[in-house]
């Protein structure tokens, strides 16, 4: 019978040794990847295209579908957004404006997409976000488009009419609502939140908390804070907030629908650059007569384009008018879609695109 052959395991002076040496390694490394982004982007603005090099988004999805191992791939989109955030501002900050205030679910997204090290600027209302960019005090803006649950956000779309910027990305972001309080449960004898939040959390509110008094407030942040500050006083909001105001979990994913997403475009002044997996966005005005929509419509059949967003809104002072925002799979360069702008722009009296942008996955 022959002897089991004993593994030897590793010391922690051993273990020490090579964790620090790897943290080495890679701080080295992550300063040899800002110096090559640097040097990209000097390209760049000299009129040399270094083609996908600086596409964060596609080269971190590319990296955490890639990686093998004990940290899963949102951790490592994490991680990386974190790095080629940083690796960005060596060459110029990047300043975003985003629905504030801090802690909100638009300030998670912006985090996601743009990473800590941009210069992430709140304000108050969907309107100053459009405006910001416009001016060229932010080099993007980040905005909520639509729920999962509530549908359309109807301050983004009213922007768009105004002030047609150009898409050029999108975060969805999967909403977990969290009861937030410093009393316990049983004490709570106000619930606040924004009207969208407290929309999502109906049912379980009505079930777990039906003696509690529903007050809507402007954010799901400032709700946190107000829990803070009063007695029997509960928000709900996300977990950020709850970590950094310092209250209690007294409820954990308390949202109706748990595939609760919201979708959030990243807008600036050019579209998104062809990456494969696109969609495009376009806003039009057709006129008020029989088979108008209809005629339009036809175009992305017959350009065989697959809709993935259709949504109608009021012309503001028009008598029945309406707008159309559609979205669609492809990129604006595309032949069939070049196409259907040209033939839309002949049925229609109003007529905008968007912006075109790479297609994202739900992420937490």
């Amino acid at each position: 019978m022959s002897k089991k052959k004993s593994v030897k395991r590793p010391t922690p002076t051993a273990l020490k040794r090579e964790v620090d040496q790897l943290d080495r390694e890679l701080a080295a490394l992550i300063q040899q990847r800002a110096d090559l982004i640097l040097a990209a982007t000097e390209l760049e603005a000299a009129g040399n295209t270094v083609d996908g090099l600086i596409d964060d988004d596609q080269r971190i999805e590319s990296l955490a579908q890639k990686s093998r191992g004990a940290l899963p791939p949102q951790e490592i989109r994490s991680i990386f957004r974190e790095i080629f955030s940083g690796c960005r501002t060596v060459a110029a900050r990047l300043k975003v404006a985003f629905l504030g205030p801090e802690y909100s679910y638009s300030h998670q997204a912006a985090i996601e997409r743009f990473g800590q090290s941009a210069e992430l600027a709140p304000v108050a209302t969907i309107a100053a976000v459009f405006e910001e960019v416009s001016r060229g005090t932010c080099q993007f803006g980040l905005v909520p488009v639509e729920n999962s649950s509530d549908g359309r956000v109807t301050d983004t779309l009213d922007m768009f009419a105004k002030q047609p910027l150009k898409i050029c990305g999108e975060v969805q972001l999967r909403i977990h609502h969290c009861l937030l309080a410093k009393c316990d449960r049983s004490a709570i004898r106000e619930v606040y939140s924004k009207p969208q939040a407290l929309s999502q959390c109906r049912n379980w509110l009505a079930k777990h908390l039906p003696q509690a008094r529903v007050c809507e407030i402007t954010s799901t942040a400032a709700a946190a804070q107000l829990a803070t500050q009063q007695a029997g006083v509960a928000a709900i909001a996300s977990r950020a907030a709850g970590v950094n105001y310092g209250l209690n979990f007294a409820a954990e994913n308390i949202e109706d629908n748990p595939r609760n997403v919201t979708r959030f475009a990243v807008i600036g002044n050019e579209s998104g650059k062809k990456t494969g997996d696109d969609k495009t966005a376009m806003m039009f005005q057709t006129e008020h007569k029989p088979g108008a929509l209809a005629d339009a419509m036809n175009i992305f059949k017959r350009n065989r384009l697959n809709l993935t967003w259709i949504e109608s809104f009021p012309v503001s002072g028009g008598d029945q008018e309406y707008l159309f925002f559609v979205e669609m799979e492809g990129h604006e360069s595309e032949l069939k879609i070049r196409r259907t702008i040209a033939a839309l722009e002949k049925k229609t009296i109003r007529f905008e695109v968007l912006g075109s942008f790479r297609k994202m996955t739900p992420v937490d």
